[in-house]
């Protein structure tokens, strides 16, 4: 068992002032001694974020971060499996009225092919994936 970090839980922490080893902490400290990893698209969404500050001081901070949680915490890609599964799902929970934004469903279903769980600050947003369990840091 393991948990995917969603990128609201890395940024809320970060947000808070903590270092990405104070983080890991806090959700073994939670969860137990657990598997803990990244999707590459969460990697992209605090890539997107640091590339956003509204200062360089900020910006060099928030990359500094990015790069020792890449450094400590596995990283997954989005394989081609993982792809199909993405594109499956999204199809299946359109055609019900369904909708779930592309990145979420990514992070989720890397967290379902690795059968793991994942860590969100945004459960609603998880939750439309079927089969995936959700939990809050």
């Amino acid at each position: 068992m393991g948990l995917i970090l969603d990128s609201s839980v890395v940024i809320a922490a970060e947000r808070r002032g903590h270092t990405v080893l104070q983080i890991l902490e806090q959700i073994k400290a939670a969860h137990g001694e657990i598997d803990i990893g990244l999707s590459v698209v969460t990697i992209a969404e605090l890539m997107h974020g640091a590339y956003r500050a509204k200062d360089e001081a900020r910006k060099r901070r928030r990359l500094a971060f990015i790069d020792r949680l890449c450094g400590d915490v596995p990283v997954h890609p989005v394989t081609v499996e993982i792809a199909r599964r993405v594109g499956r799902i999204e199809g299946e929970q359109a055609a019900q009225g369904i909708m779930i934004a592309f990145e979420d469903l990514a992070i989720g279903v890397t967290a379902l092919h690795l059968g793991f769980d994942v860590a969100t600050i945004n459960v609603r947003h998880f939750q439309r994936i079927p089969g995936l369990k959700v939990v809050s840091p």
